[in-house]
C-alpha cells in the first residue's frame, strides 16, 4: 500500500498567559491508503489537536506533514483551502450545520464552495445514500441527533474525498443511533475506498478500525502493530 497521510516530528506548542504548554512532542505516524485507524487517549491530551493538523486546519509549531506524497507546507492559504476541499472531508462530535439552511442546502455548501455544476442533484443523492431521501427541505432544527449526523456526514462525503477525518463522529449520541453512524460511515468508507482517521474515547468504535494508536504526554504509539 502507499502512504496517504505521513506526519514526520510533528510538535505544537500554546502560549497563553505567558506559559507554553507542549501539546504534541514529536508525532510520527503514517497512514496508509485506504486503511482505517482509530486514534484513543484521555480528555485533553491533543487527539482533536492531531487530527486538526492532519487536517490541514491547523499548522504545527514544527515537523512536516505529507499528503499523497506532497509537503503541504508549501502551500499558500488559498491554494491549501483548495486542496482541503479537494481531498479531506470532516465529521465532528456536533455536526456543525447552519441552522436557517436545509439538509439539502448544508450538504451542497462544499460543491458551491469549489463551484462545482450540479451541486443540488450531487447533494440530494448524497442525502438518500444516507438514507434521509424525501427530507431535503428538513432544517437541523426538524430533524433528530442521529440524522443531523447523518446530513453531516453527507456534506464531509459529497466531494468524494480520498481521505475522511471523523473526531468523536458518535460521541453526541444513543448506542442504537451510534451504530447506524457507525455502520454508514464504514459502509461509505469501503464503497469510495476512503483512508478514514477516526478520533474516539469509545473503545467499541476503536476496535472496528483496522489499527488503534494511543496518544499520551504528547507521543503516539501503536496497539495493534
Amino acid at each position: 500500500m502507499n502512504d496517504k497521510i505521513v506526519l514526520e516530528n510533528i510538535y505544537k506548542s500554546y502560549y497563553l498567559a505567558g506559559v507554553t504548554t507542549e501539546v504534541l512532542s514529536g508525532v510520527n505516524l503514517k497512514v496508509e491508503e485506504n486503511e482505517t485507524l482509530a486514534i484513543v487517549g484521555p480528555s485533553g491530551v491533543g487527539k482533536t489537536t492531531l487530527l486538526h493538523i492532519m487536517g490541514t486546519l491547523m499548522k504545527p509549531t514544527s515537523g512536516k506533514i505529507y499528503i499523497d506524497g506532497l509537503d503541504i507546507s508549501t502551500l499558500g492559504d488559498d491554494a491549501l483551502s483548495s486542496f482541503r476541499n479537494k481531498k479531506i472531508g470532516f465529521v465532528f462530535q456536533f455536526h456543525h450545520l447552519l441552522p436557517e439552511f436545509t439538509a439539502l442546502e448544508n450538504v451542497m455548501m462544499p460543491l458551491l464552495i469549489r463551484g462545482n455544476d450540479g451541486a443540488e442533484e450531487k447533494a440530494a443523492e448524497m442525502l438518500k445514500l444516507v438514507g434521509l431521501g424525501g427530507k431535503e427541505k428538513h432544517r437541523p432544527s426538524q430533524l433528530s441527533g442521529g440524522e443531523r449526523q447523518r446530513v453531516a456526514v453527507a456534506r464531509a462525503i459529497v466531494t468524494r474525498p480520498s481521505i475522511l477525518l471523523a473526531d468523536e463522529p458518535t460521541g453526541n449520541l444513543d448506542w442504537k443511533t451510534s451504530e447506524g453512524v457507525l455502520d454508514l460511515l464504514f459502509s461509505l468508507k469501503e464503497e469510495f475506498s476512503i483512508t478514514m482517521v477516526i478520533v474516539t474515547h469509545n473503545r467499541h468504535v476503536a476496535e472496528k478500525c483496522g489499527k488503534i494508536y494511543l496518544l499520551e504526554r504528547g507521543k503516539i504509539r501503536c496497539y495493534t502493530d
